[in-house]
This record gives structure tokens, sequence and C-alpha cells, in this order.
């Protein structure tokens, strides 16, 4: 019987574009959350609780892959997050399955852009200090002989791409007819993920064992500036040309009042100064990656979201 393929936190932007990747290459494929969502075409749907031990085993065994696309709020990862994935692990070193980690880049910390693989970690904030305790947590897994990869990828967009902040500012606002509007300064390269170039990416990293045991950044979209993305989505959906921004005054004035934004004060760097991930890595290591251009990619985003809406 060929491989399971297990999605954890398949209703999530990059858990569900993994899973729909993963069924339109024909895998078998496992989804995981904690009502059981089914996706159409899935084998399997199962309803576990990961941040318990049992609902770890629960939901991997069997599997031969375990994509790990679940988090806690974004608000709770202090704690939280690490005891969830602490869990993961421990049921894939049980059932002898191989993990793929979804991860970011908030571990580099401020100055560290162009990104690398071979970069060392800068962060101090406190969402930083957690990538870091999980890198570290996939290293020591990895250190006793279990199968995991990781995959780094930058702010993501895309059909259910609805909990990523450039979907908060620019997309969903434009699906309304408003101004989309930016993080930061709109004058900085900044690295965008599109959702199913990412899926593809993570899919990569499970069915090729050249990942194993290596983290690595994933191709992107484009790197762009804020004008350069506010442009493409005003363009793309009829909009009059946006130059709106969110400070970081302004996020201090809300920040009391609205969790996300105090969250956000932490990683404001991300948005004030360049972040670009290099996936050079990625690309010689797997072959050429053709990820979507960005006026098509934007241009998806507003019609498959305009269509569930």
């Amino acid at each position: 019987m060929s491989t399971l393929h297990t999605v954890l936190g398949a209703t999530g932007g990059a858990g569900r574009s993994i899973a729909e990747e993963l069924i339109h290459q024909g895998q078998r494929v496992r989804t995981v959350n904690r009502s059981g969502f089914e996706l159409r075409g899935a084998e399997q749907a199962v309803a576990a609780d990961i941040e318990t031990a049992d609902g770890g085993l629960a939901a991997v065994a069997g599997s031969g892959v375990v994509y790990m696309a679940a988090q806690p709020p974004y608000d709770e990862w202090q704690g939280r997050f690490p005891k969830m994935l602490g869990n993961v692990i421990a049921a894939v070193e049980r059932h002898g399955a191989k993990l793929v980690m979804v991860d970011n880049l908030y571990m580099y910390g401020p100055g560290a852009s162009p990104m690398t693989e071979d970069a060392g970690f800068g962060a101090a904030d406190k969402k930083g200090k957690v990538r870091i305790e999980m890198v570290e947590m996939l290293d020591a897994a990895i250190a006793r002989g279990v199968c995991v990869t990781s995959g780094r990828a930058s702010d993501y967009f895309g059909l259910h791409g609805e909990n990523s902040a450039i979907t908060a500012l620019t997309i969903e606002p434009a699906l309304e007819g408003k101004a989309p509007k930016w993080m930061g300064r709109t004058d900085v390269a900044h690295s965008v993920a599109y959702l199913p170039d990412v899926a593809r990416a993570y899919v990569i990293l499970g069915t090729d064992d050249r990942a194993d045991g290596r983290h690595w950044i994933l191709p992107h979209a484009a790197t762009v500036t804020g004008t350069e993305f506010l442009d493409a989505v005003t363009t793309a959906a009829g909009l009059r040309p946006s130059k709106r921004r969110i400070s970081k005054p302004m996020l201090y004035m809300v920040a009391p009042f609205h969790a996300i934004s105090r969250e956000s004060l932490g990683i404001y760097y991300q948005w004030d100064q360049p972040f670009v991930a290099d996936s050079s890595q990625f690309v010689s290591t797997f072959g050429p990656f053709e990820s979507t251009p960005l006026a098509t990619a934007v241009a998806e985003t507003l019609s498959t979201q305009k269509a569930v809406a």
C-alpha cells in the first residue's frame, strides 16, 4: 500500500493547501484537526487534539509522512506551540514516520536579510524565541535518528490564507472595494509566498529523501516592495492605487485593545527593513521551481477568495 500523508492543521492556510496539493498529486491523504474536517479527495479525516500526547499518537498512527501545519492562536504561541510540537515529534518517533515541519523565518531576527539556511539566529522577540526553541527540538530529534525536515516560508497569501497579515491588510479590504494597506515601510524588499507554490514545495520535502535531516528555505512568489504588492492588488481588483500603511505608532495605539497588534510589535522589524528569503539551496538541490508570477498569484487569490465568500 502506498504511503499515507497526514496533514495536521488541515483547516489552516498552509495545511489545507498542502492537503489539496497531495490529493492533486494522487497521494493518500489523512486530514487532522480538532473537529475531523473532511476534505474532498482525502482518504481519511481524523479528529484529534495534538496538544495531548494521546491526541498526537492517534493523529499520526499509520502515517508515512506527517506535515506539521497546526499551531495555536497567534497570541498563544509561548508554551503551547512547543508542547504541541513535542507531542508530534514523540508520535512520529513512536510510529516511525517522517516529519515535515511547516516553519517560518521568525528565528533569524533583525538584520539577517537575505536569509539562508546557514545563517545564525538573532531573534530576541518572544515569537522569534519560540521558533528558535522549536528548531532546537527538531534538531534534537534529528540527532536521535528521527526522520525530520522543515521548510521555512515568509508571509503567505492565497485561498484559505485568512490568518496571514498580508491577507488581512491587502486581500480582504480589496475584496470589499476598500483601499489595501501594507505593514511598515512600503519601499523595502519583502519576500511573499503564494500558498499553492508553498504547498508544492512542502510536498517535495515530504516525498524526496534528499530533504531529510535538514531545514530549507522555500521558493517564494516574489520579492517585492510594499508599493509593488499594493499596486498588484489594486490593479487586479480594479481599485485606485493605494499608499496606505500601518506604522509602528499606529500599532502602539491599538495594541492595548487588539491582541494581534500587540503580537506584531515584536516582529515589526520584518516590515521596516529588508526581509528577503534566499531559496538557492532548495533550487540547487531539487531543481528549478517555477513560482507563480505575482500578478497571476494576486489575481487568482482575489478570484478564488471572492468565489468562496
